[in-house]
């Protein structure tokens, strides 16, 4: 049975939650520009050219929707607060209920508001692609390398992220040399930018006949999805194409046929290639965006180093700087090394359970930049 004192409890800290958030949401501020805007866009010749109202249009939307979630929190915690006077005067049973209900939606619209305050960066909206390579240990890093794949598709799956391998190389007895993957939704790179660096595991190694314990390293790599809202010049004199044949799983046609594609990029160096398809034509397609990909992420880093971002690792990623260790042996722990986030069930993280990690990060960076 509810019980008044259970939920005033539940309340109390999601209370004190909308407070600060609401104090971090410069409402004022967001009306004040929205002012501005709607001044610009009734000027007598603002829309002689209407292609460079675009972004101020985009930036408009943004507000109104800024707005508009500011207005629904408000809402759900006057609700709460509303339903907790009456069922302290009458605390029947149908109130109790009702009283549960609005502190379960307003922890839900919380939850979305801090994550949305946490993803403010222009390409934190993006779909993401992520690499992942073995570190040296042949088989047994391998095989680890595709741990770390299973985990992040059944991340992906569990919020409704579409996923597409863009490149797989198998391992030599098990595992993989490396994997490409696009994870396809709104704030797919927002969310997983920070699972760029190096991962490590500590174990039994089930390919070791003397039991000995272990330890792999697999490094991951994530980028923005340069898709069509994101102009990416290349040009063809600047580009080697090579084709070859695929290697490892994909068939007969796969492996007798010059299907895959090697792409070189002469300005930045940058070599890219995919063998996953039985067509020449969609393999160069795939190595294309991941070529777009990359030189975007290069411009971003550049952008980055001048305004010192905290969201982007600059740092080069080595062997010896792990962010998050997985230890099964002797014990069994979970650690994030940047900000000594932990979980001791194992077998969830590796399930894909790395929301706990994935919003300590960003709620440590956000705390990083602001000061707070």
């Amino acid at each position: 049975m509810l019980q008044l004192a259970d939920l005033r409890t539940s309340l109390a800290p999601l209370t004190d939650k909308y407070t600060q958030l609401r104090g971090r949401l410069d409402l004022e501020g967001l009306q004040h520009r929205r002012e501005e805007i709607e001044k610009q866009l009734a000027a007598p010749d603002a829309w002689n050219d209407p292609t460079k109202l675009t972004p101020v249009l985009q930036e408009r939307s943004r507000l109104e929707n800024e707005q508009k979630r500011a207005a629904t929190l408000q809402a759900a915690h006057d609700e709460a607060q509303d339903w907790l006077l009456m069922v302290e005067d009458d605390p029947a049973q149908e109130a109790l209920e009702a009283l549960e209900a609005a502190v379960h939606e307003l922890g839900r619209l919380l939850e979305e508001a801090e994550m949305e305050l946490l993803l403010s960066e222009k390409e934190d909206s993006a779909s993401a692609i992520l690499e992942i390579h073995p570190g040296a240990g042949g088989t047994e890093a391998q095989d680890w390398a595709a741990m770390l794949l299973r985990m992040f598709l059944r991340w992906a799956d569990a919020h409704g992220f579409a996923t597409e391998h863009l490149d797989y190389q198998g391992g030599d007895e098990a595992g993989l040399k490396s994997v490409t993957l696009r994870v396809k939704g709104t704030n797919a790179f927002g969310l997983l930018k920070g699972e760029k660096g190096i991962h490590r595991l500590i174990r039994i190694s089930p390919f070791d006949s003397s039991g000995r314990r272990h330890t792999s390293f697999a490094s991951v790599d994530v980028l923005p999805d340069a898709e069509q809202e994101i102009s990416i010049v290349i040009e063809e004199k600047d580009l080697r194409i090579d084709v070859f044949r695929a290697s490892g799983a994909g068939g007969q046609h796969v492996n007798r046929t010059n299907s895959a594609v090697r792409i070189t990029h002469a300005p930045s160096g940058l070599v890219v290639q995919c063998q996953n398809e039985k067509s020449q034509h969609s393999n160069r397609d795939s190595a294309m965006q991941i070529l777009r990909a990359r030189l975007y992420d290069l411009e971003l880093r550049k952008v980055a180093d001048e305004r010192k971002s905290q969201y982007l690792d600059k740092e080069a990623i080595n062997f010896g700087s792990q962010i998050r260790t997985y230890t099964l042996q002797p014990y069994r722990l979970v650690k994030d090394h940047r900000t000594n986030v932990e979980m001791t069930d194992v077998d969830a993280v590796l399930d894909g359970a790395i929301d706990t990690f994935i919003h300590g990060l960003l709620l440590y960076r956000h705390e990083q930049k602001t000061g707070t």
